[in-house]
């Protein structure tokens, strides 16, 4: 029988600046997801949606959860077949558009991930351990867009 997971967070809107949403723009996109026993994420709408800058927005946390996701499947996956990774560094990018009835969507997320492995012989088989890491990533498993791989490896 599978295993169910179930994860609470909370988002607390903190942007009403007197007047509500009595238009659009009465109000600031601020606010705060927490979790029990973690700092906050300081939150806000992609600035081109009237969102402070300083702050996360749900599209940049869905491109980083893609790489988190990632990350950890691939570490999982090598330390299973017993390859040591040294280092990861990934710098994904991710592509929306916005659609004519004022929604969006994303077309795609490139994650671009740079490994080091301990053993560059192993190096070879990056693109099959990555392959097996998106099979495993529940939240690529779970996105209706392409999840693209571009990695680089490198030796100690």
């Amino acid at each position: 029988m599978p295993k169910t997971h179930h994860y609470e967070v909370t988002v607390t809107w903190t942007g009403d600046t007197g007047s509500g949403t009595s238009s659009y723009r009465s109000y600031e996109r601020a606010h705060d997801v927490e979790a029990a026993g973690k700092p906050p994420i300081a939150g806000s709408s992609d600035p081109s949606f009237r969102g402070d800058p300083s702050r996360w927005n749900p599209e940049e946390l869905l491109v980083a959860s893609l790489s988190q996701c990632h990350m950890l499947s691939f570490l999982g996956v090598c330390a299973g077949e017993g390859i040591v990774v040294t280092g990861y560094v990934d710098r994904p990018h991710g592509t929306m558009v916005e659609t004519p009835d004022g929604g969006g969507r994303f077309e795609e997320v490139v994650l671009r991930p740079e490994v080091t492995f301990a053993d560059p012989e192993r190096a070879g088989e990056a693109e099959r351990l990555h392959a097996r890491a998106h099979e495993v990533c529940f939240i690529a498993g779970s996105v209706n867009f392409p999840v693209r791989h571009e990695p680089e490896m490198s030796e100690v």
